[in-house]
């Protein structure tokens, strides 16, 4: 017993450090376990930026006409209602120019009123007139028609009476020789002079009446030129009823440009009054009472915070499985911890850099490769709590799921897959 030795005390230092390797092991294969799981149901279908921002369509108020401001109905940060006054302007110059439109529009609906009180009466008075012209003028010439058939009438009693006194000359002699001889009777002789006397008679007769109704015809000719010239006078006037008609349609025409100023003058009036064009919050006022505006000049903005939506710059290189419709979790550095729900409704035609003031230049040969950004749309599946509103320009961070690649490339895309090249309307 006495030679037996003391025991030796065992090594603890190796088979510590050897237990601690081997939980550090475990540990660490642990986390990339739980590390790829979250990743493989978590991560993997999603893609993620920091390059994102709240935006929205402000609407950028400015008048219409020219004017010096008479009130500021708002300031910045006011919340205002579509059509809700912002700004009045000194509407003393326009008021002039409408009831100065107004009185040229009554002064041209007078006068039309009267010329077309004047169209009945020269209508009917020229038409009278015309109907009157044309009736003497056809009186006239079957007076000439009647003088005329007159003295054919009486060429023939005169052929007729000339051939009797033709007769009666001869009878005459004749028995004018035989009372000479002894061989006829005074009677006879007697009786045959007073024939031809008479037939004489006759012939001078119709010769007095062919040359007075010759004479009647020569004034029936001239009545007839001088009803024909009437005839003409009458439907030069005549004329004037056209020529009322198209002053009459001028005055219309005149009242219709004047009607059109005096509603030009009332409009010009209302921009006097600048109203809200949206519901939003006023922002960049720049403006103060006794200004004098032009138009297009900038007042101020509304921005409608209610319709914010995201702009997230994505890489490119992400951008290969993000499609339309995809939903997006977004964050705001304003509020942390809390999130909003979107989707993707749109992707940019072309990079950022594209778009830029002075895009870049890549054939002069100094050429780096960079991965470009492109802006993705999203907007939020609800507007904003009243706890969480976001401002125009808040910084975001946007994570957009990409499991879903059912979804189109382009919103409205005008040309089918099958085509290369836009197809032709």
């Amino acid at each position: 017993m006495a030679n037996e030795k003391p025991a030796e005390p065992k090594n603890t230092t190796g088979g510590g450090r050897a237990r601690q390797i081997r939980i550090g092991a475990a540990v660490l294969l642990a986390l990339l376990i739980v590390t790829g799981i979250y990743w493989w149901f978590f991560l993997r279908n999603r893609v993620s930026t920091d390059d994102a921002y709240a935006r929205a369509n402000n609407a950028m108020i400015s008048p219409r006409v020219p004017g010096t401001i008479l009130k500021v109905f708002i300031d910045t940060n006011f919340a205002v209602r579509t059509g809700q006054p912002l700004v009045q302007l000194d509407p003393a110059d326009y008021k002039v120019a409408v009831e100065k439109a107004k009185a040229a529009l009554d002064e041209a609906t007078a006068s039309l009123k009267a010329a077309e009180i004047l169209v009945p009466p020269v209508n009917v008075a020229t038409s009278s007139n015309v109907t009157a012209a044309r009736a003497a003028l056809g009186a006239s010439m079957d007076a000439v028609t009647q003088t005329r058939h007159g003295i054919d009438q009486l060429k023939q009693s005169r052929a007729a009476a000339a051939a009797q006194l033709a007769l009666a000359t001869r009878d005459r002699e004749r028995f004018a020789k035989l009372s000479a001889s002894g061989a006829g009777t005074q009677r006879k002789q007697e009786q045959a002079q007073t024939a031809y006397d008479t037939a004489k008679a006759r012939v001078s007769g119709l010769d007095a009446q062919i040359a007075a109704e010759k004479s009647a015809l020569s004034a029936a000719s001239q009545q007839v030129a001088r009803m024909n010239a009437q005839l003409q006078g009458v439907k030069s006037k005549r004329s004037e009823v056209p020529v009322q008609l198209h002053k009459v349609e001028a005055l219309k025409a005149k009242c219709a440009r004047l009607r059109a100023d005096l509603e030009a003058a009332k409009l010009h009036l209302s921009y006097c009054t600048i109203t809200a064009p949206i519901d939003g919050y006023v922002a960049e006022k720049n403006i103060q009472i006794g200004d004098r505006v032009q138009p297009g000049q900038a007042l101020m903005a509304v921005v409608p915070l209610k319709e914010i939506f995201v702009e997230a710059n994505f890489k490119e290189t992400q951008l290969t499985d993000v499609r339309v419709g995809q939903p997006a979790t977004i964050e705001a550095d304003i509020y942390p911890g809390h999130t909003y729900k979107g989707k993707v409704v749109g992707i940019m035609a072309g990079t950022g850099a594209a778009f830029s003031l002075i895009p870049p230049e890549n054939a002069t040969g100094n050429w780096i490769k960079v991965v470009q950004r492109i802006p993705v749309k999203i907007e939020l599946d609800q507007p904003p709590p009243p706890r969480y509103p976001l401002r125009v320009g808040a910084s975001l961070e946007i994570s957009t799921n990409v499991k879903n690649k059912k979804g189109p490339l382009l919103l409205h895309p005008f040309w089918t897959e099958s085509h290369s090249s836009p197809a032709k309307p």
